[in-house]
């Protein structure tokens, strides 16, 4: 049975394997560079899977899985690389969507009640 992690959980999982090489992490720059490729990785998997592009025969089979996995793990490195907590970000956005944005879109609960 897998264990579940928190997000400081993660950020230290990968800074201590960032951290077994002299090169470290990367510039901000650079990181949003991978960022960005990764980001292009998983467009390609949702496009073979949900769209209309199948996949040429000759191509490895990825997932959306593994390419969100991939983004999680350059998303957390530059967080790491600019000493950001992941999880205080987490928690002011959550605080913005549940005040400025609080009524924007149609509770569940809303619909029901007519």
């Amino acid at each position: 049975m897998k264990s579940e992690k928190s997000l400081k959980e993660l950020q230290q999982e990968v800074h201590t394997y960032i951290s077994q090489f002299k090169e470290g992490y990367f510039s901000p720059l650079a990181m949003l560079a991978r960022m960005t490729e990764e980001l292009g990785e998983l467009a390609r998997e949702v496009n073979h899977f949900y769209g209309e592009k199948p996949k040429k025969s000759n191509e490895a089979e990825n997932t959306v899985e593994e390419e969100l996995g991939d983004l999680l793990f350059v998303l957390i490195c530059f967080a790491n690389s600019l000493n950001l907590d992941l999880e205080e970000a987490h928690d002011r956005v959550m605080k913005k969507f549940n005040t400025r944005d609080k009524n924007r879109w149609t509770k569940i609960n809303d619909e029901t009640m007519g």
